[in-house]
């Protein structure tokens, strides 16, 4: 049995990104039989002691803030993985402690730090790049969720193929099925829309990479030649995107957008499955997660083919180039066509379907068990 010591610190209290992760990784390991133990923050250890079945270690509330977090992870962490004796140490989110002297493994969730440097902040850029580099380096094995973020990572980040080991990503279909109608109904009265008004949905961070400025114009562009115009709904953390506030100050007076920030879990099913057409016209994922839990809620998906879109949706979504004009035609002919609708939303249930946390938590351990026998001297034994 592997003994795995998993960092959680970096998981945001809304456990999105690489919440989700995390969150569904754990428990599929541990069905797996691996022997994991947790690191996490103070508010975290009541949750991921159900998730492991063992007890977290808690850390102090310096890892609660991102800045301190890392000091914590350099300084701090290390003493602590001396003291659980794992054999191998995974980092889930791009940074890792240097001075372990154990095994280490790293997520890397995507390469748009390298590719797409303009959708990040100037401070968050340089970061991410300098932590991916130093990853791919020093960790015994990175983990990718996709193989187009491998490929890009080779092209751009002249990372060695033979230590990234690519794990798509699962869906929870506990929490992401297609939804009754009084779930669909509940989600309807939050936003306020009556049975009889279409939607569509958006569902992520508000930020740069996620393309909602050609959305919404091109929303706007189609609700023109609309009768009975559907809503747009952008769902998820405002994020940061200076283009996004003046793209919704032209829409018009007569047109609903909604922006109902984070919503409960157990209302994105109904969000996501209720809508007529679920959009995300992302310039490019590491995996796109929000696309696989929309065909697993039965929602007819239209995205781009960037990165790695098109691994994730293979045939059971609607394609389109991500500037407003494509857009607005896609939309336009999804809107005007309920069979292709209603064929996108079949298809997609079978897609997602063959995406699981127990596949991901599976593909987990190769990067594990060659991060411990490289660094098993001849006696046996790690140094």
């Amino acid at each position: 049995m592997v003994r795995v010591l998993l960092d959680a610190t970096a998981v945001p209290a809304d456990r999105r990104g690489v919440g989700r992760y995390v969150d569904n990784l754990v428990p599929a390991l541990v069905r797996l039989g691996v022997d994991i133990r947790i690191a996490c923050r103070a508010d975290d250890v009541r949750h991921y002691a159900e998730l492991s079945d063992t007890e977290p270690y808690a850390a102090p509330a310096m890892a609660d803030r991102p800045a301190t977090r890392l000091v914590w992870e350099q300084v701090d962490l290390p003493r602590l993985v001396r003291a659980a004796d794992p054999e191998v140490v995974h980092s889930p989110h791009y940074t890792t402690p240097l001075a372990v002297r154990r095994p280490r493994v790293v997520t890397v969730h995507d390469a748009t730090f390298f590719t797409d440097p303009q959708v990040h902040t100037t401070v968050k850029g340089p970061f991410f790049r300098a932590a991916t580099r130093i990853a791919l380096r020093g960790a015994s094995g990175c983990i990718v969720p996709s193989q187009a973020t491998a490929d890009e990572l080779v092209r751009v980040a002249a990372a060695d193929r033979r230590r990234l080991y690519v794990a798509h990503l699962g869906v929870d279909t506990e929490v992401f099925a297609p939804p009754s109608q009084a779930a669909v109904d509940s989600v309807r009265h939050l936003l306020g829309l009556d049975s009889g008004t279409q939607y569509i949905a958006f569902l992520g961070t508000h930020e740069p990479r996620k393309n909602l400025p050609e959305l919404i114009r091109a929303w706007v562009d189609v609700c023109t030649r609309v009768a009975a115009a559907p809503a747009l709904v952008l769902a998820g953390g405002s994020g940061w995107d200076d283009e996004l506030t003046a793209a919704i100050s032209t829409v018009p007076a007569h047109l609903r957008l909604i922006r109902p920030g984070y919503l409960p879990i157990d209302q994105l099913a109904g969000l996501l499955g209720g809508a007529a057409v679920v959009a995300y016209p992302s310039l490019g994922e590491g995996f796109g997660l929000p696309v696989l839990e929309a065909m697993a809620c039965g929602a007819p998906v239209l995205t781009t083919r960037r990165l790695a879109l098109p691994e994730v949706g293979g045939d059971a979504v609607e394609y389109t180039e991500p500037d407003r004009a494509s857009i607005a035609e896609a939309l336009s002919r999804l809107l005007g066509d309920p069979g292709r609708r209603a064929e996108l939303r079949a298809r997609g249930l079978s897609r997602a379907a063959e995406f699981t946390w127990e596949a991901c938590a599976l593909a987990h351990l190769p990067a594990y068990e060659q991060a411990i026998a490289g660094a098993r001297p001849a006696s046996g034994r790690l140094g």
